[in-house]
């Protein structure tokens, strides 16, 4: 693999009004609809050697309506963060029972830890890197963040610092001397 491109999937109605979304199965907006269009028409043209994405439902249909569907191979270690018994709720609401947390160090009760959700993120790494050329995989917020800190080599809470809006696009490299960030949180054209 050369480079490794990642693509956050379009809007739904809890990424719209902040709530946590991990494993249930939401369809975009039309909104969003309209981003996954847009981020195919910047992925229009190029090669890629292979093809993933989430097998949830935002992420499948980003990929379908960005142009890749009929290619795409389903990855599960690409699915969203569990947020167990945070699912749902917005980030206030849960400070309200829980004031001073954050889900880089907080965790989630009932939930995936950080930990086990970098360990997916690097098992997709490690399949992606068996292709011969770039990959494009097809995720979600967190996750995305976290693969990108595994990516870099860094330490997976480092996530806080990497805003990813939904269907935005970052692409991940390695240079001669390090993996490098080569473009990050870009929309369609």
């Amino acid at each position: 693999m050369r480079e490794l491109w990642i693509v956050r999937h379009g809007e739904t109605e809890w990424s719209l009004s902040g709530r946590h979304t991990g494993r249930t199965d939401l369809p975009l907006t039309p909104h969003g609809e309209d981003q996954a269009r847009a981020i195919g028409d910047r992925l229009a043209g190029h090669a890629f050697a292979r093809v993933l994405t989430s097998p949830l439902r935002r992420a499948r249909d980003t990929c379908r309506l960005a142009g890749f569907g009929e290619v795409a191979v389903s990855a599960p270690d690409a699915m969203e963060w569990d947020y167990g018994a945070y699912e749902g709720k917005t980030r206030a609401e849960i400070l309200a029972g829980a004031p001073g947390w954050t889900i880089w160090d907080g965790g989630v009760p009932g939930g995936e830890s950080l930990q086990d959700v970098a360990a997916r993120a690097r098992r997709v790494i490690g399949e992606a890197e068996t292709a011969d050329g770039d990959v494009l995989l097809f995720s979600h917020g967190h996750l995305l963040r976290i693969l990108t800190t595994c990516w870099l080599g860094l330490e997976p809470r480092l996530g806080a610092m990497l805003a990813l809006g939904p269907a935005r696009l970052g692409v991940l490299a390695r240079s001669r001397e390090a993996p490098v960030l080569s473009l990050w949180n870009a929309s369609g054209p």
